[in-house]
């Protein structure tokens, strides 16, 4: 994913020439003002399964109540304390075969080696962004790169673990995956982290609060 990189002190586009930045700490932010808010731009969240992207964003709404967060659409089956059209649109493969065929997503991709397919529904995201609300769109690392293609203005923020052996360990404490999908969700990490440097910010997620204040910086401005 060509283009500029974002600082990790500015959310203002840099050098294209410039290097990569290393990963942000969560920790290492002070709270934006509230008072400081000015609009909205549109941020495009992703990273491994198990990094702890729905942690993140559940903070995050209680520091923006005006964000609107893209829920994707998904054929997986919901996890115990999931809610349709809360959490995602649990449309199955055939009301996803639909979407796809009516041009109804932003992006969609097939994750974690065909075990399943997600994607960015297209009205709601245009309709909040014409709104001049701040918009998230949490999509794996294709959607990423197709939303970025498609609108180079997005700011597009990987979320990484402290280290991968603490990925490996989330994952399996969650439970949710019989061992062939835990060596694909593995192998998707590994794939995911190699590609981190293509994203305008890396935030490494060792303080969950931390991180969503930094997105509210990205999202809104800060102080």
């Amino acid at each position: 994913m060509p283009g500029a990189k974002v600082s990790a002190h500015s959310a203002r586009s840099a050098d294209p020439a410039e290097p990569a930045r290393p990963a942000e700490s969560g920790a290492s932010r002070p709270p934006a003002s509230s008072g400081e808010r000015r609009g909205g731009r549109l941020v495009v969240l992703a990273g491994p399964s198990g990094v702890g992207k729905s942690s993140i964003v559940s903070a995050l709404r209680r520091h923006l109540p005006e964000l609107y967060f893209s829920v994707s659409a998904t054929t997986r089956d919901p996890r115990q304390g999931e809610v349709d059209g809360r959490d995602y649109l649990f449309v199955g493969r055939a009301g996803f075969d639909q979407l796809v065929e009516r041009g109804e997503l932003l992006e969609w991709a097939e994750i974690h080696g065909g075990l399943q397919r997600s994607g960015t529904p297209r009205e709601p995201v245009e309709q909040a962004l014409c709104a001049g609300r701040p918009v998230l769109v949490e999509v794996d690392l294709h959607g990423a790169r197709a939303i970025k293609a498609a609108r180079p203005d997005v700011v597009t923020v990987f979320v990484e673990p402290p280290s991968f052996e603490e990925l490996a360990r989330r994952l399996r404490s969650r439970g949710t995956e019989n061992p062939e999908q835990f060596e694909r969700r593995l192998q998707s990490a590994r794939e995911e982290l190699a590609s981190r440097t293509e994203f305008d910010v890396a935030l490494v997620n060792d303080d969950v609060e931390a991180v969503a204040v930094r997105l509210v910086e990205l999202l809104v401005g800060r102080a």
